[in-house]
């Protein structure tokens, strides 16, 4: 009687369980996964909207003799150059800017909060994780003067989802929708910014010994921060 000798691999694949692959838990991975299917979401609106601006006519004068009219899509920073407490002074984008740049800042604060936790300072991730709840209902804010500004217009009747001083009609609706999508990110990034906060005061992560949920959650604000700069790229800017 003969006996077949059968070899055991013992070796693990990376596929197998047990092991992350590119050395991400599964948290992070699922959140990369998430943000890729909103970029896609986010591209989508911003080819759209090249798509219809470029089916309407551009104004082909001057600057200077600028006039709102519904024949060729308008001028964004002739829309645009409103500033609060500034009434009457024309400043062309002067106001998204500081928008912008708040955004910008609180993504540094984010930063410097997933450092903080890389290091486990408790101290270090309340204060800049606050910094940047600040820096994200400040743009809130800011964006809900800039809608209710859009609105009322100046003087010759604002826009809304059936009007608009402005020029075509394609115009306010893609100003509506593609701000108000991503203010909408920029609204759950606060709450879950909020939460990570509320979680650190406790102590949650301290117990947990690691603060991996600052870092999945500020991968989220980051994405916020980036797509805002394709919006102000394209629509406010191009």
């Amino acid at each position: 009687m003969s006996a077949t000798a059968h070899s055991i691999d013992t070796g693990k694949n990376i596929w197998d369980g047990g092991q992350s692959p590119l050395k991400a838990s599964y948290g992070k991975l699922m959140m990369w996964f998430f943000l890729l299917s909103d970029a896609f979401t986010f591209s989508a609106l911003l080819i759209t909207y090249g798509l219809i601006r470029t089916a309407h006519p551009a104004y082909s004068g001057t600057v200077e003799d600028f006039t709102f009219s519904q024949d060729y899509w308008p001028i964004p920073e002739k829309v645009f150059e409103a500033v609060p407490f500034l009434h009457g002074v024309p400043l062309p984008l002067v106001f998204v800017g500081i928008m912008t740049f708040i955004l910008i800042m609180s993504s540094v604060t984010m930063v410097l909060a997933v450092e903080a936790g890389h290091r486990m300072d408790k101290k270090g991730v309340e204060k800049w994780m606050l910094w940047t709840i600040i820096g994200g209902l400040t743009f809130l804010g800011c964006q809900a003067w800039e809608w209710s500004h859009f609105i009322s217009g100046t003087g010759g009747g604002g826009a809304g989802l059936s009007w608009n001083e402005y020029g075509p009609m394609d115009f306010a609706a893609f100003f509506f929708f593609i701000t108000g999508f991503h203010g909408t990110h920029v609204f759950s990034g606060v709450v879950l910014n909020f939460l990570v906060y509320y979680n650190t005061i406790t102590g949650v992560y301290e117990r947990r010994g690691h603060y991996e949920m600052v870092e999945k959650v500020g991968l989220y604000w980051h994405f916020v921060d980036l797509v805002w700069v394709f919006v102000f790229t394209f629509f406010y800017l191009v």
